[in-house]
Formats: C-alpha cells, sequence, structure tokens
C-alpha cells in the first residue's frame, strides 16, 4: 500500500531502498527478509513521505505525510 500511495513502481522502492527490485517483490508476497532488509526499506518510505499506522483496532495501515507549508 505504501508504494503505491507514493505511485512508486516496485524498481523505484528497490533502489531508494538500496535493494533488489527482486527483493521487493519478495517482500510483497509476504516471504521472510532479513531485519535489515526491511529496516532499509521501510526507511526509503518514510523518507518520501510515508507513515506508518499502529494496529488500533482496525489494523495497521500507512499514510502519506501531511506537506509542510
Amino acid at each position: 500500500m505504501a508504494r503505491a500511495a507514493l505511485g512508486w513502481g516496485v524498481r523505484d522502492l528497490a533502489s531508494a531502498a538500496k535493494v533488489s527490485p527482486d527483493t521487493i517483490a519478495r517482500l510483497e508476497r509476504g516471504e521472510t527478509l532479513y531485519a535489515r532488509t526491511i529496516d532499509a526499506i521501510r526507511a526509503a518510505l518514510e523518507v518520501a513521505g510515508v507513515e506508518f499506522i499502529a494496529e488500533n483496532g482496525g489494523g495497521p495501515g500507512v499514510r502519506l505525510r501531511k506537506a509542510t507549508t
């Protein structure tokens, strides 16, 4: 969901996170990845403006950070 919210393709996220496109595909299929790989992907998404929302009864989610003016 986060990648789609940014309008990024698999290669865009892979480049930003400095991982291979195959790694992003594995993540999206739900395969197990190293914690440091997940951290790199999450960090890349956060730098791009994604906020991760903790599960609060409705399940975890993501949203785009509001633009600061």
